[in-house]
Order: C-alpha cells, then structure tokens, then sequence
C-alpha cells in the first residue's frame, strides 16, 4: 500500500510537462456524474484551448447503441485536488456530432440566456445550499445509525459536535478544503437535522459558473466518499418517516 499511494501522489512537474484533464459530465439521469481522464502536453487555464472529446452516450442513457457517439464541450477548468499540480479537473457539457446539444444537456440554453446582455447588467448573484447524506457502504442506511435500528430522535445533530451526535466530519472537511483548492466558491459547511446528514454552500457565484461550481462540487464529494468507502445520497427523501428530507435550497439576489 505504501508503494500506490506514493505512485499516486506522484509529481509529474518533476519529470514532464504533461498534465492530466479529467473531463467531466452528467449523464442521462441528470443526476449521475461521469469523468474520463486524458494526457495534455502541458497546463491549461483557458477551456476553449482545449480538445473536445467523445464518449458513448449508448452507455449513459443519452445516445442509441447504432448511433452512440457524443461529443464532450470543455466549459470550465478547476484544479485537481486529487493529483494536483498542474492537473485539471473539466467541466463540460454534451452534443451530437453535428453540433446540436442532446437532450439531457441542459447548460447549452442557460448559457444563451446568462450571456444575454440584459442578463449579463443583472449581473445575477446565486448561493447554493446543497444538503446530502452518507450512507453506509454495504447497508445503504446513513452513516452513524445502529444497522436496522434508528438513532435518537432529531434535535442534537444539526450543527452537532460530538461522537455521538456528528457523523462524516472527516469526509465533510475533507470536501470543504478540496473544493477550496480547485476554486469552487465553497462558502460554508454545516452537520444537518438528520444524522449523518449535511450541507455544504456554494456561491455567491455569478451566472452560469453557479451550476458549473456547484456539479464540480458534487463531484469531488462523489469522489471524497469513494475514497472514504461511503454512498453519497443526494436523495430529497433518503429515510421515510419523520426524518428530515434533503434539497438544494437556491438564493437570488
């Protein structure tokens, strides 16, 4: 284990100019995320000096299997907290090969009206709430809670410290630095009502880099608990009963 995890953290500005870009989309849910990696011959800022690039859409709901391809937009460039350096994590969106966005692309339209000049001297200021819960890898039921049992009632968690009372700190702080280091406008961090339930804001963030910022967000935390061996749920129910439920509260302003 030592040797991967000095193979993962490898420097590659030590030996070469290459970076790694993962490219990063959603897919045909409109909920899950997908990324594939590639080599560049040296650090990029700027997301259209990159290469587009494809993926088969058969494979994510968003593309029959005889006509599978889509083709990948580079529309944002954060850093890469994972092997960081000069690597870059890539937010795009997806279109056929004659150009038109597919369906599930929703940021093709909010990007015409963002640049509309009348919306641009708005200049619109978005803060985003995104609460989430951790589930136990193998059980899917929330990180902290006895298996097939309940905690105690609410009332102790929200914004709670203690063993008994916060669950997934390390995960949630983990998240909290890592977002800062690429550059997602993370604001804040918060234990939630329900145990092992919690809240993280993105923003104020200024027209269409909001959505960009807050989908980086949730990847990297989709990573973070990967790593961690814990299910992310972005479920606005994840326990029936009355247990607290799970949004992503949007301010304007």
């Amino acid at each position: 284990m030592s040797l991967l995890n000095d193979l993962i953290n490898l420097n590659l500005s030590d030996t070469t100019e290459k970076i790694i870009a993962e490219y990063i989309w959603i897919g045909g849910s409109g909920m899950d995320l997908r990324s594939k990696a590639r080599t560049l011959p040296g650090p990029v800022t700027d997301p259209s000096k990159l290469p587009k690039w494809n993926y088969d859409g058969s494979s994510t709901n968003q593309a029959p299997g005889d006509d599978s391809e889509v083709i990948l937009y580079p529309q944002a460039i954060f850093k890469d907290p994972f092997r960081k350096g000069n690597n870059i994590l890539v937010m795009c969106d997806a279109y056929t090969p004659a150009g038109e966005p597919i369906p599930t692309n929703k940021r093709f339209n909010a990007a015409k009206i963002f640049s509309h000049p009348d919306v641009v001297a708005e200049e619109p200021w978005y803060g985003i709430e995104q609460e989430y819960t951790l589930l136990q890898k193998d059980t899917k039921w929330p990180l902290g809670w006895p298996v097939g049992g309940f905690p105690g009632p609410q009332g102790p968690y929200y914004c709670g410290v203690g063993a008994d009372k916060s669950f997934g700190r390390d995960i949630v702080d983990s998240h909290y630095k890592a977002c800062l280091y690429a550059g997602v406008n993370i604001s804040g961090i918060n234990g939630e009502v329900m145990p092992g339930q919690w809240e993280f804001q993105v923003g104020p963030s200024v027209g269409i880099s909001a959505g960009d910022q807050i989908w980086i967000a949730r990847y990297i935390l989709e990573r973070i608990t990967e790593i961690a061996g814990v299910v992310l749920s972005f479920d606005p129910k994840p326990i029936p009963g009355d247990w607290n439920g799970a949004g992503a509260h949007t301010n304007y302003r």
